[in-house]
């Protein structure tokens, strides 16, 4: 049986928007389960993967079948507040690019939705959008 392993579907995602972001000016990408306080007037991103559920594809036990397993990318992007918008949505549409009906690694990725402005940021301080991103991954038992 080979199932998918959730940690290299994971790294796929999250590796891909941190070599994205490296690019010049780099923007710092914090993930789940990482504390981080950012540096004030500066802008950085949030990545969180989360896996939702999962279906059968084809009839079969735990070997010669496959499922459907798919799961939701939501990009916190924070940038200065009392700026506008033009930063964050600069940095959105980098995102947006970056997963925008493409395969990576066996991942595919749906159109991104976003970016949504959150009109509370948490931290404060910060102008705050979203993008969301669904993907699905096949595993073949």
């Amino acid at each position: 049986m080979a199932a998918a392993n959730l940690n290299t579907i994971r790294s796929t995602i999250e590796a891909r928007l941190q070599t994205e972001l490296k690019a010049g000016p780099p923007i710092p990408v914090i993930f789940h389960n990482v504390s981080y306080t950012p540096p004030s007037n500066s802008s950085w991103c949030q990545c969180l993967v989360s896996f939702g559920s999962s279906s059968y594809q084809t009839l079969g036990g735990s070997t010669d079948s496959t499922n459907s397993l798919v799961g939701t990318i939501a990009v916190n992007i924070f940038t200065p507040a009392g700026k506008g918008s033009g930063a964050n949505f600069k940095i959105a549409k980098r995102i947006r690019d970056l997963y925008n009906r493409i395969i990576v690694s066996g991942v595919s990725f749906d159109p991104p939705i976003g970016p949504q402005v959150l009109d509370v940021s948490l931290p404060e301080g910060y102008f705050q959008t979203q993008i969301r991103v669904s993907f699905d991954v096949y595993e073949d038992l």
